[in-house]
C-alpha cells in the first residue's frame, strides 16, 4: 500500500496538536486531528508522555501501513538534524535541555523501523504550509511571519526556507535583528504591545485580545495600533524588496486585529516603494502542521537539509 499519509505536529507554548495529512493532495484529515494541553514546566518524562499520547490518538486513526512519518514544528533553540532540544532560558520545556527527542518518541511508540521522524523550526513549518496550501500557495517567493509571543518569520522560495544569502538576513529570520532600543521581538510581539500600553497608561491586560476590545473606547489603544502598523511596514519594506517578495502572509494573534493597523500598514509598505501583496493567513493554526508534514515528501527533504542547522 502506498505510504501517502504523513503525521504533522505542531508543538506550541502549551499544547500539542497533530494530524494525519495527505502528502498527495496536502488535506488534513480532520477525524484525525488531536489536541492536548501540555504543561511547559513538567518533567521531560511528563512532557514527552503527553506528546506520544497524542501521536498515538492520530495514528490510530489510520492504517499504519499508509504512514510515512512523523514531523514535527517545534521551537528553537533546537538541533534539527539530530532531532535533540536545547531550549533553555525562556521559562518552557526546559528539562527537555539535552535531550534526543527523536529516540525518546521513537520508543514510546514502539516505532517500527524505517518509521521517519523528522523536525523542522515553527516559523519556518507555518511559511511551508502556507507556500503548500494557503496564502502563498501561487506564488514563488514569500516572506511569512507570526505577529504573537514572538516575532516569528521565514523567507520561502518555491516553497523551501532560504536561510542563507545576500538576500536574507543572517539564518534567515528577523525576529533578532536591531530595532528602536532593542530588537525586532521585543516590539513586533504581544509582549512589546502590551508593555508599551503599561508605560503609556499603567494598566496591565492579559492579552492582544483584551487589547483590541478597548479600540473603540480608549484612544491609546488606537495610537498604539497605528504606531505598530506604521512601524512594521517601515521595518519590513527593506527586507520584502531585498527579497522580491511576492507576497507577505500575516499569521498569529496579533493578526486578529488587523483592522486596526492593516491600513497604516500597507500604506507605509506603499510609501517605502514596497509593492508585495499582503495578504492574512488561510491556514491559521493548520499551517505548522501541513508544513511539519510536508518533511516527509521525499523531493522537500532532500531540498531543505542544507538549511536545518541554520533554524
Amino acid at each position: 500500500m502506498n505510504k501517502n499519509l504523513a503525521i504533522g505536529t505542531d508543538i506550541g507554548g502549551s499544547h500539542i496538536s497533530c494530524a494525519a495529512i495527505d502528502l498527495v493532495s496536502g488535506k488534513i484529515l480532520r477525524d484525525t486531528l488531536t489536541e492536548r494541553s501540555v504543561d511547559n514546566q513538567a518533567s521531560a518524562k511528563k512532557i514527552l508522555e503527553t506528546w506520544s499520547n497524542a501521536l498515538t490518538s492520530a495514528l490510530a486513526k489510520v492504517p499504519a501501513e499508509r504512514v510515512k512519518g512523523i514531523g514535527f514544528a517545534m521551537p528553537g533553540p533546537f538541533d534539527y538534524v539530530k532531532g535533540i532540544c536545547y531550549i533553555r532560558g525562556v521559562a518552557k520545556y526546559e528539562s527537555l535541555y539535552g535531550i534526543n527527542v527523536t529516540d525518546a518518541i521513537s520508543e514510546n511508540l514502539g516505532l517500527r523501523d524505517g518509521f521517519l521522524v523528522r523536525f523542522m523550526n515553527d516559523a519556518s513549518a507555518f511559511a511551508v504550509g502556507e507556500a503548500w496550501a494557503g496564502s502563498a500557495s501561487e506564488f514563488d517567493r514569500s516572506l511569512s511571519i507570526t505577529l504573537g509571543t514572538g516575532f516569528g518569520s521565514a523567507f520561502i522560495s518555491n516553497r523551501i526556507p532560504i536561510v542563507d544569502g545576500p538576500q536574507v538576513p543572517k539564518l534567515g529570520c528577523i525576529y533578532h535583528l536591531p530595532y528602536r532600543d532593542g530588537i525586532a521581538d521585543d516590539y513586533f510581539s504581544t509582549r512589546g504591545l502590551l508593555q508599551r500600553y503599561k508605560n503609556i497608561t499603567g494598566k496591565e491586560l492579559s492579552g492582544v485580545k483584551e487589547l483590541a476590545s478597548l479600540a473603540g473606547t480608549d484612544k491609546a489603544v488606537t495610537d498604539l495600533f497605528t504606531d505598530f502598523g506604521d512601524n512594521a511596514g517601515l521595518f519590513l519594506a527593506p527586507w520584502l524588496k531585498k527579497f522580491c517578495a511576492e507576497i507577505l502572509v500575516i499569521g498569529g494573534n496579533i493578526s486578529h486585529a488587523y483592522n486596526l493597523f492593516g491600513d497604516v500598514f500597507e500604506k507605509r509598505l506603499k510609501k517605502e516603494n514596497c509593492t508585495c501583496k499582503v495578504a492574512l493567513s488561510k491556514l491559521k493554526e493548520d499551517a505548522a502542521l501541513l508544513g511539519s508534514a510536508y518533511l516527509l515528501d521525499d523531493d522537500f527533504w532532500k531540498s531543505v537539509q542544507h538549511a536545518l542547522p541554520l533554524m
